[in-house]
């Protein structure tokens, strides 16, 4: 069972969802190959904007963008900065890294320790 997981709220413009989708395709790849337990990519489908907090406001979303939310987990911390330090020097990532189809300015990222956790 993965003990760490690092999480992603993206906000990505729906003009450019074959480019994240061709992105994230090649991500998956990439950390599975380099370690990772599990990737996930999904796109909002019934996410409402909340009165003070919710996934649309908490990254500006547009109205002509939609929100990812992304995980990918790992056995532990020093196992994710493991895969982490392999997956940032592959040259694979080099094209979208340079051009990135969403505003990375406005991702929210981070790792998290899992406290509870169940698996059919």
């Amino acid at each position: 069972m993965a003990k760490y997981v690092d999480g992603f709220v993206v906000p990505l413009p729906k003009k450019k969802m074959n480019a994240y989708l061709k992105m994230a395709k090649l991500g998956r790849k990439i950390w599975m190959e380099h370690g990772a337990l599990e990737y996930h990519e999904c796109v909002a489908d019934d996410v409402k904007k909340g009165k003070w907090t919710s996934f649309p406001r908490s990254v500006k979303l547009k109205p002509t963008e939609v929100v990812f939310f992304s995980w990918i987990t790992y056995k532990s911390r020093k196992h994710r900065d493991q895969v982490l330090k392999k997956v940032m020097t592959d040259s694979r990532l080099n094209s979208f890294m340079k051009d990135m189809p969403f505003d990375g300015k406005r991702m929210i990222f981070g790792g998290f320790k899992t406290m509870v956790s169940s698996k059919k």
